[in-house]
C-alpha cells in the first residue's frame, strides 16, 4: 500500500504513544516521538518504509502550526514584546552561532564543521514551544508572548543560514545571493500586504455567502499551503510564507472561523511531524556515542537557555519571564533537519556531524516539556531567596484596606468586575503584572498594586490577610492554584472564588480550597438553553429547574467539599423560583401620581410591591405606602402568577 499503509502505522502508534502520555500526565508529544522511535527504522517492528515521504508530510504540519499561529497572531498583543522580538532574536542568532561554533571546537571538529553545527542549533522549535506552552495552560501570559515573539523572528534567520553556509568555501559568491533573497523577499512582503489583505478576505466572503463549511475549510486550507508554496517560491520557507497568510486573514472577519476549522489539520499532520522526529533517532547511535551526545545537550541547552535569558532581562522583564524563556527556548528546532540536508546535498558536512545535529536536536526537543514546566517552581525558590522589592501601588486609598475584596488579575474580567464593584462603593484591589492594564486601571481611577499576584510579597501589599474574599479572573489553572497556594498561607480563612475553562479544572481547584468557581462558557451556554426554552413556552419554574439541576451536576465538587456552599446554591435556587415581574410604569399608567396606599394594590390584585428602580438608577427596596409613582418606574412584583397576572392587568387598564 505505500504511503497509505505508512501513514496508517503512524497515526496507530501515535495513538498508543499519546494514550501512554495522557495516563503518565505528560504532553502528548512525547508520546508521539516514543512512537516514532518505535515504527522507525533503527528499531524492531512495524517499521515506515517510506521515512522521506513521512518528512515531507511533517513539513505541511509545520506549515499548518505556524498558519494557526499568524490566525493568533496580534499586533496589539505583540505590542509590549517588539523591542526583545526586533532586536533580541536578531541577537541572540549570533550568540547562539557563536555558542556552537565554540562547543564545536571544544568536541574537537574544524572550524566548518563547527560553525555548521552552530547553525543547526540557531532555531528554537516553534512546534515543541507552541505545544508546550499549550499544554501548560501558559498561552497568553506575558512570557508566552515573549517567546513567540522571538521564535517568530527566528524563523526569518532560516533562510540567510541556508544560502551563506553552503557558500562559506566561497565567500563571493554567498553576498550577492543573499542580496537576491532579500530583494524577493521584500518584495513578497509588499505583495502579500498590498494584495493579500485586499483580495483573500474578499475571496472568503465570497465563499462563505455559499454556506459551505466543507468549501470553506478547503479555501482557508489552500490559501495557507498555497501561500507557502507562493513563498518557496520566492526561495523563502515555506512554513514562513503560510504564517504570513494566517496574519493576513487575522485581520479579516473570518480570522476565527478559519482558525477553528484548521486546528484539526494542524494536529494530525502535527502528529506526523513528531512521529518523523522520533525516526530519526538511532538508538544505537546514541548507545555509541552517548559521552559525547550528552556533553553536546548540556553544553547546547545551558548556553541557549543563559543567551535567551540575559537578553530577555537586559531589555527589562523581570519576574518569571526571563526564567521562563530561558527553560523553554533552549531547544533546537525542526529546521536543524532541513539544514542538515542541505548541508549533505552540498557536501557540506560528513554523515556523523548530520547525526549528531539531529540527535541533539531531537533530544533536547524531547526534554523541553519537562524543563520548561520546572519554570513555576524554580522562580518560586528564587523569590523565597530574593531580598523583597517595594511594590508598586497606585490610587489605594491611605487609611488602608479593611474586609475589603482582592481581584487577582486585571484583565478584562477583572477590570470589568472591578468597575462593577466601584459603581456599588465596594473596598476592593486589584494586582496586574502587564502595565498596559495598570495604566488602564489607573486612568478609570482603580485602586491597582502592578506586581505578580502570584507572589506573596505583592498580596501581603494587597493587605490580602484582612480581605473578605479573593476573586482570581487569571484563565490559567496553574497560576490560579499558585495565588490560593499563597493567599491561604497569609489568610486560611479568606474565601477564594476562581475562574475555570473546563469542568476538569473545577475538580482541580476544589482540592485547593476554592471556595467557588465559575467556569463562563458553560455558564453561557446554560443561559442560552435557557432562552432557548422560553421561546417554547416552558414554564419558567421547569426552566430554573431543570438549569439548577444541570449547575449542580457541574459544581458537584464544590458542594462535596464546602456545606455552606450548598446551602447558598439552594437559598439563590429558591431566589431564582420566586415569581417577580418587572413592569415598567408608561404616562398612560393609572398609578401615575397616586401613592401605593392609595392605589390599593395588594387589595385589589393580592400582589406586593417589593422594589422600585427609578430612571436615575437608584433602587427602593421595600417602599414605603406613601411612596408616589411617577412615569418611568420600574416596579418590582411579588405573588402568584395569577396575582402578578392581575397587577399587569390593573397597570394596563384605562
Amino acid at each position: 500500500m505505500g504511503i497509505a499503509a505508512d501513514i496508517a502505522i503512524i497515526v496507530v502508534a501515535g495513538l498508543v504513544g499519546g494514550l501512554i502520555a495522557q495516563r503518565l500526565k505528560q504532553p502528548l508529544l512525547l508520546g508521539y516521538i516514543l512512537a516514532g522511535i518505535m515504527v522507525g527504522p533503527f528499531t524492531l517492528g512495524p517499521t515506515v518504509s517510506g521515512v522521506r515521504d513521512i518528512e515531507l508530510l511533517a513539513e505541511i504540519g509545520v506549515a499548518l502550526l505556524l498558519f494557526a499561529i499568524g490566525l493568533e497572531f496580534s499586533f496589539k498583543e505583540l505590542q509590549p514584546v517588539r523591542h526583545v522580538a526586533l532586536i533580541g532574536a536578531p541577537l541572540q542568532v549570533v550568540l547562539t552561532l557563536g555558542l556552537g561554533y565554540g562547543i564545536g571546537r571544544l568536541v574537537g571538529w574544524d572550524w566548518f564543521a563547527s560553525i555548521w553545527f552552530g547553525g543547526m542549533i540557531v532555531v528554537s522549535s516553534s512546534m515543541v514551544i507552541v505545544k508546550t506552552l499549550m499544554s501548560q495552560g501558559r498561552m497568553g501570559t506575558l512570557s508566552s508572548r515573549v517567546i513567540i515573539g522571538m521564535t517568530i523572528m527566528q524563523d526569518l534567520a532560516v533562510v540567510p543560514l541556508m544560502i551563506i553556509l553552503p557558500e562559506l568555501n566561497k565567500p563571493g559568491a554567498g553576498l550577492s545571493v543573499l542580496g537576491v533573497a532579500a530583494v524577493k523577499a521584500a518584495i513578497f512582503l509588499v505583495l502579500m500586504v498590498g494584495l493579500g489583505t485586499r483580495l483573500l478576505p474578499q475571496l472568503l466572503a465570497m465563499i462563505a455567502k455559499w454556506n459551505s463549511r466543507e468549501l470553506f475549510l478547503v479555501a482557508i486550507t489552500a490559501i495557507g499551503l498555497g501561500v507557502g508554496y507562493v513563498t518557496y517560491l520566492f526561495g523563502l520557507s515555506f512554513a514562513f510564507g503560510a504564517f504570513i497568510a494566517g496574519i493576513v486573514l487575522s485581520e479579516s472577519d473570518y480570522g476565527y472561523q478559519a482558525l477553528s476549522d484548521v486546528i484539526p489539520l494542524r494536529d494530525i499532520f502535527g502528529l506526523l511531524f513528531f512521529v518523523s522526529v522520533g525516526m530519526l533517532i538511532d538508538p544505537n547511535f546514541i548507545f555509541q556515542n552517548w559521552p559525547t551526545l550528552l556533553l553536546l545537550v548540556v553544553l547546547v541547552s545551558l548556553g541557549k537557555g543563559l543567551i535567551f535569558g540575559a537578553i530577555t532581562y537586559a531589555f527589562g522583564y523581570r519576574n518569571i519571564v526571563p526564567l521562563a524563556a530561558a527553560l523553554t527556548l533552549f531547544q533546537a528546532s525542526e529546521f536543524s533537519f532541513v539544514l542538515a540536508r542541505v548541508g549533505v546535498a552540498t557536501n557540506s558536512i560528513d554523515d556523523t556531524l548530520y547525526a549528531y545535529g539531529l540527535t541533539v536536536a531531537v533530544m533536547t526537543m524531547l526534554i523541553t516539556p519537562f524543563i520548561s514546566g520546572l519554570s513555576p517552581r524554580l522562580y518560586a525558590i528564587q523569590q523565597r531567596r530574593r531580598k523583597r522589592e517595594p511594590v508598586q501601588t497606585i490610587n489605594l486609598p491611605e487609611s488602608g484596606l479593611q474586609g475589603h475584596i482582592v481581584i487577582a488579575g486585571g484583565d478584562q474580567v477583572g477590570q470589568y468586575v472591578a468597575r462593577l464593584l466601584k459603581r456599588l462603593n465596594f473596598e476592593f484591589v486589584l494586582i496586574e503584572l502587564d502595565y498596559r492594564r495598570v495604566e488602564a486601571a489607573k486612568e478609570a481611577g482603580l485602586p491597582v498594586i502592578y506586581g505578580d499576584p502570584t507572589q506573596a510579597v505583592v498580596l501581603e501589599a494587597a493587605q490580602v490577610q484582612d480581605a473578605r474574599l479573593v476573586l482570581v479572573t487569571t484563565p490559567t489553572t496553574q497560576v490560579t492554584r499558585t495565588i490560593a497556594t499563597q493567599v491561604r498561607g497569609l489568610n486560611s480563612d479568606v474565601h477564594i472564588v476562581a475562574r475555570a475553562n473546563s469542568v476538569e479544572e473545577i475538580r482541580a481547584l476544589a482540592t485547593h480550597d476554592i471556595y467557588e468557581t465559575v467556569q463562563p462558557e458553560f455558564e453561557a451556554s446554560l443561559e442560552m438553553t435557557r432562552q432557548a426554552l422560553l421561546h417554547f413556552d416552558m414554564p419558567a419554574t421547569e426552566i430554573q429547574q431543570f438549569a439548577d439541576s444541570i449547575r449542580q451536576l457541574l459544581y458537584a465538587p464544590l458542594y462535596d467539599k464546602h456545606g455552606s456552599y450548598q446551602a447558598v446554591a439552594q437559598l439563590q435556587h429558591a431566589a431564582r423560583l420566586l415569581p417577580v415581574n418587572w413592569m415598567a410604569l408608561s404616562a398612560d399608567s393609572p398609578l401615575i401620581g397616586q401613592t401605593i396606599e392609595s392605589a390599593e394594590i395588594r387589595a385589589k390584585t393580592g400582589a406586593s410591591i417589593v422594589a422600585i428602580l427609578l430612571t436615575d438608577g437608584k433602587l427602593i427596596t421595600n417602599p414605603e405606602r406613601i411612596y408616589r409613582f411617577t412615569v418611568g418606574d420600574m416596579v418590582a412584583v411579588m405573588g402568584s402568577v395569577e396575582q402578578i397576572a392581575a397587577f399587569n392587568e390593573l397597570v394596563g387598564s384605562s
